[in-house]
Formats: C-alpha cells, sequence, structure tokens
C-alpha cells in the first residue's frame, strides 16, 4: 500500500510487494528474459532480489553507487564505490538494470554508461520515476514527483552518524 502525504509519497511493505510483482509481469510480458539483474545499492537491493525470484533469474550482481546524501540532497555527481563490478565475458548477456527510483536518472545513466559494450543489452526497471529523470526507464511501477518514503529507510540508523 501506498500513501501520500502533501508531498510525500509512503510505501509500506505490503505495497511494496505488490509493487514487485507488478514489475515483474510488466517485464515478463515484455518478454524479455533477462540473463542478470544488476542490482544499484542501497536502494535497488530489494527490488533486485524480488525480481530475481519472480523472473527466475539466479544470476544478480551489485553495483554500488553514492549519489544522496540526505533527503533531496545529492553530491554533485554519482560516484561508484568499491568493490568495482567486473562484466568480463558476459558481452552476449541480457541484463535488467534495477533500482528503487529514477530521481534525476543521473544514477541509471551512469550504470548504462558503465555497461554498454559490456553485455549484449541492458533495460532498466525502476519502482518509481520522476518527470525530470534523464533516462526514460524500460519498466515503471509508478510515476511521482513527491518525496518517497520507502520501508527500508524510513527508519532512523540504530548506529549513530550513520545514513
Amino acid at each position: 500500500m501506498t500513501s501520500i502525504q502533501s508531498d510525500l509519497e509512503v510505501l509500506t511493505w505490503s505495497g511494496y510487494g505488490d509493487a514487485s510483482v507488478e514489475l515483474a509481469k510488466q517485464v515478463a510480458d515484455d518478454g524479455y528474459k533477462p540473463d542478470l539483474i544488476l542490482g544499484i545499492a542501497r536502494g535497488g537491493l530489494f527490488l533486485a532480489g524480488s525480481l530475481g525470484y519472480s523472473l527466475s533469474v539466479k544470476n544478480l550482481f551489485v553495483m554500488n553507487v553514492e549519489y544522496y546524501t540526505g533527503v533531496d540532497e545529492r553530491l554533485e555527481v554519482p560516484v561508484v564505490l568499491p568493490p568495482y563490478l567486473d562484466l568480463v565475458d558476459l558481452e552476449g548477456s541480457k541484463m535488467l538494470v534495477v533500482d528503487d527510483v529514477a530521481d534525476t536518472g543521473n544514477t541509471l545513466k551512469l550504470v548504462d554508461e558503465f555497461s554498454k559494450g559490456k553485455v549484449g543489452e541492458v533495460r532498466t526497471a525502476v519502482l518509481y520515476q520522476k518527470p525530470k529523470s534523464v533516462v526514460q526507464c524500460d519498466y515503471i511501477w509508478k510515476n511521482t514527483d513527491k518525496w518517497i518514503d520507502f520501508p527500508w529507510s524510513t527508519d532512523s540508523s540504530i548506529i549513530a552518524g550513520a545514513s
């Protein structure tokens, strides 16, 4: 379930379950059968696992990209964090890149540019896409222009100073 509070959209765990299944159905109904799923950490990790199960894809990869530093606060450009992903020997593979949101789209653009020439085909799937995104994702559960509270990021960290 999602709820909207003025300029805020709240996605619950239950709503996330429904959203991930609907997104998987979009991919399957489109006839796209990825060989691997690349989740952009951290927000895309949950979706990568969920879509992996729904689409029967066991080959999951993770790419760590830092961009957001707070609520609607971000670095000047996205930065890839170690360990760095090695896509060697995957030239003909179909890859589905997943993240929780395409806000500016700069993170997805970075990952797409990184992947070009290393895999055969790249498509993208997100729970939410915002109108200002520089990337038009292939599979989108919902479009919004609101700030989104995801169930995995709404509670404060139990470690002081961590985000």
